[in-house]
């Protein structure tokens, strides 16, 4: 009995000092460990380089959607007025009717018919093959001056949905290059020391994509509703070459019948 009570304290004294440092440790790491986790508190707690990386996300992230509410509410008003004139210019009107009813204003289908009446009128009121060309050729600038003016604010989507990612992981790395330094200083690899800086690198990341994948799909959704655009200032140029050829071919009537 004696030796087994000698070896069990022998046992005893052996484990609580292998044991003691482990528990050490253990107590250390919990008190080293971030209290939090929160995707603000990894934001407070970062480092510079990275803190700029996220407002940088954030603000990209910010001018996506801006862009893509502005050039929404563009795109849907002046798509219907340019179908509202154009189904104007579908029926029995003369240039000069359709150049009254534009009058002064702005939008690409009135600018269309000013350029036509414009190019009619310095023509002298000559309906020949070289109206119809120089009209055709005012009506070619002016859909691609209009369309230039709608795309404006597009390009920047493709900017970020491009860059952001890479720039999101321009933060993961900065990130977890500061985890292994803190490895390295403090000379150990525990939770305490990694875990801030994965967290941070990890934020960045997600803000990378965040930033990138609505930025991609906006500048699709943009492009198809500019391509629409487009081809509705097609259809009222092709209207306005039907009116002037249509002008045309009645002055021709009307002299062939003089003649007669």
């Amino acid at each position: 009995m004696q030796s087994t009570s000698r070896f069990r304290h022998m046992i005893v004294s052996i484990a609580l000092p292998a044991l003691a440092p482990a528990s050490a440790f253990a107590a250390t790491d919990a008190a080293l460990l971030p209290r939090n986790l929160s995707p603000w508190g990894m934001f407070v707690s970062a480092d510079i380089v990275v803190k700029a990386v996220m407002i940088g996300l954030a603000c990209a992230s910010l001018v996506t959607w801006t862009v893509w509410l502005a050039k929404s509410v563009e795109l849907r008003r002046k798509s219907a007025l340019a179908r509202q004139r154009t189904r104007a210019l579908e029926g029995n009107m003369k240039l000069a009717e359709a150049a009254e009813r534009a009058g002064d204003a702005h939008d690409a289908v009135a600018q269309l018919i000013q350029s036509c009446a414009r190019e009619a009128e310095l023509s002298g009121g000559v309906h020949d093959d070289g109206l119809q060309a120089r009209v055709a050729l005012r009506l070619e600038r002016v859909e691609a001056a209009m369309s230039r003016q709608i795309a404006r604010g597009t390009g920047v989507l493709a900017t970020i949905g491009a860059t952001a990612p890479f720039v999101g992981l321009f933060g993961t790395v900065w990130g977890i290059m500061n985890s292994f330094i803190g490895i390295s200083e403090s000379h150990t690899t525990s939770l305490a020391v990694v875990a801030p800086g994965i967290a941070e690198a990890l934020l960045a990341t997600a803000l990378g994509l965040v930033a990138a994948i609505p930025a991609v799909v906006i500048y699709n959704h943009l492009v198809r509703g500019i391509a629409n655009y487009r081809a509705l200032l097609g259809d009222a140029s092709a209207q306005l070459m039907l009116i002037v050829s249509r002008q045309r071919d009645h002055r021709d009537f009307r002299l062939a019948r003089a003649a007669e």
